[in-house]
């Protein structure tokens, strides 16, 4: 038997490397799950890395590097057992921006630059987690996210109109004119097979399952038929480009060259001068591989209810994007479309990710004369099918209708996006909602409160018929009170006194307060004395425990009297009306 020690030791060691802790029960049943699932993936994994790769401006085997060792790290370090890292499409944009910027140009070879910035994105999560500031997922908005994510797809997607029509990245900018004889120079066969991609790709997304599903056939290869038309629309592509496009001398795009055998480790980018330059960039990236990596993770960690850890996550994308900078790789992180793959196909544990990475470092070794004649036309189909659902218009208009302030986070942020840049983009997004939820505070909901006839309940007079006294006065106030609200506050208070010219008491209900800095204190001391220099008495009810504790280590509670603090409104009633 362990001793309790070995226990101990044996619980810190599966803390950090949480593929200890499923391991010890892994069974043949969870293999045979997870070597389907690791296979499925593996189809999705070669068009997505050399895609996405193409999507930051890259050479194809950077996101092939990417996909190979630094999904393996996550999987000794990561606390979901189904998310799939590796190079996405909202990182990619940010790459290809970062590294078309003008102070950026001519600076460095554009690999060695993606290359620090995924070490920069790793240093930087690392030292997160040693801050332990996993907590920081929670000051990007929903609606922040959801502009943000869909300008950068409406980037991404305009980014590929030149590759599907075979004329390369497009420069058209704000010129109409451009637009209008982009068909003019468009190469008819390479937008030919584009849209037929397109359509293929739609074909395999929602219509095949269905019709699967349909005639009764097994889930798991429902699901592999349907992921798989990305890799079918590759290869049909390829074939058709070696075997028919040379013969007849028809000019198609295609990936090029590709470097056999698997990556080698280099610690040149240190010596590399552009370091400083790219640092801002890299810092909105880690954040966004962050955000999107946790939002993914837990989604299918809820679905069987197993818990990520998030602080252990940044160690995780950390690491790995540290691994993907030292083996010619680009910034990486939980891609929503392989997570959801691998987790549909049946995947078990980490174990799919390591098989599915596994066939990629063989595919990288002995398949890369295949890869060479993939066509450009046929990667930018499949992120313009991949990148589309991201465009949420109808969440915009949805917080629109719930909360203008929402609707004007998520509004800006996707504008900001488009016209300024995406970092510049996503910093006003999470600054107008950080302005938002200042303004809201220092407005906080004050509500003056009468009993409900014939119980011990107290609502709000203007919604409610309830029974008020003159002499009494009971105001709820439903905000934490702190520098941000204590003017608004004590404002309200002098308002009510002022429209209850009998009043003699005054009770305070913070049942809905939590804290109370120094400056609402002060609030309240100032308060205290101007009440009664008009003979009216303060009073708190329903104060929470912690509040409580940090007002008897002042003087106010002292000051209060005659005042007293009541455990409930009803006993302030009771004691005050006579």
């Amino acid at each position: 038997m362990m001793t309790f020690i070995q226990q101990k030791s044996a619980l810190r060691l599966s803390a950090y490397f949480p593929i200890l802790g499923w391991l010890k029960g892994y069974s043949r049943s969870d293999f045979s799950n997870d070597l389907i699932a690791g296979i499925i993936t593996a189809i999705l994994l070669v068009p997505q890395g050399i895609a996405y790769a193409m999507l930051a401006g890259l050479p194809a085997q950077v996101g092939l590097y990417a996909s190979i060792l630094p999904p393996a790290i996550y999987a000794l370090l990561g606390t979901s057992r189904t998310l799939s890292v590796g190079p996405v499409s909202i990182a990619a944009i940010m790459i290809a921006s970062a590294l078309s910027a003008p102070e950026l140009v001519g600076q460095g070879d554009p690999v060695t630059n993606a290359m620090i910035l995924a070490a920069e994105t790793g240093i930087i999560l690392l030292l997160l987690s040693v801050f332990r500031m996993g907590a920081l997922v929670n000051f990007i908005s929903h609606p922040v996210l959801v502009g943000f994510t869909s300008g950068a797809a409406i980037l991404i997607m305009y980014s590929q109109i030149g590759h599907l029509l075979g004329i390369g990245k497009l420069s058209c900018g704000l010129d109409p004119g451009c637009y209008v004889n982009l068909f003019q120079q468009s190469k008819p066969v390479a937008f030919l097979v584009g849209v037929v991609s397109v359509m293929t790709l739609i074909f395999f997304s929602k219509p095949l399952p269905r019709f699967l599903t349909h005639l009764h056939v097994n889930p798991v290869l429902v699901t592999a038929m349907s992921k798989s038309g990305p890799l079918l629309v590759v290869l049909a592509g390829a074939f058709i480009a070696s075997k028919l496009f040379a013969d007849y001398g028809v000019d198609v795009p295609t990936v090029g060259s590709v470097p056999a055998g698997l990556p080698r480790f280099s610690f040149d980018i240190v010596y590399a001068d552009t370091w400083e330059l790219l640092l801002p960039a890299a810092m909105f990236i880690a954040l966004i591989a962050y955000v999107e990596s946790i939002a993914i993770a837990k989604v299918t960690a809820n679905l069987r209810r197993q818990r990520i850890q998030p602080n252990q996550e940044l160690v995780a994308l950390g690491t790995a994007n540290l691994a993907a900078s030292l083996t010619g790789g680009m910034p990486v992180a939980g891609g929503f479309s392989r997570t959801m793959v691998n987790f549909s196909a049946g995947a078990v544990t980490q174990m799919a990710v390591l098989i599915a990475a596994g066939l990629l470092a063989f595919a990288v070794v002995f398949m890369t004369d295949v890869f060479e004649s993939i066509l450009k036309t046929s990667l930018a189909a499949i992120i313009l099918v991949a990148i589309a659902p991201l465009v949420e218009f109808n969440s915009i208009l949805k917080f629109w209708r719930y909360d203008r302030s929402d609707g004007v986070a998520a509004t800006a942020t996707l504008i900001g996006v488009l016209v300024m840049g995406i970092e510049q983009g996503l910093g006003l997004g999470i600054a107008i909602t950080l302005l938002s939820y200042l303004w809201r505070t220092s407005r906080p909901h004050i509500a003056v409160v009468g009993e409900v006839p014939n119980t011990e309940h107290f609502r709000n007079i203007n919604r409610h018929e309830v029974h008020t006294w003159p002499e009494l006065l009971l105001i709820r106030i439903d905000e934490n009170m702190t520098f941000a609200n204590a003017g608004f506050i004590e404002n309200y208070i002098h308002c009510q006194v002022v429209e209850y010219p009998d009043v003699k008491h005054v009770v305070l209900i913070l049942a809905s307060v939590s804290y109370i800095d120094t400056t609402a204190l002060e609030m309240l001391e100032n308060l205290q004395t101007s009440l009664t220099a008009n003979a009216i008495t303060l009073h708190l009810a329903e104060v929470k425990g912690p509040v409580m504790d940090k007002l008897e280590q002042t003087h106010f509670v002292k000051q209060l009297s005659p005042g007293n603090i009541f455990f409930r409104v009803h006993e302030a009633v009771n004691a005050l009306i006579s």
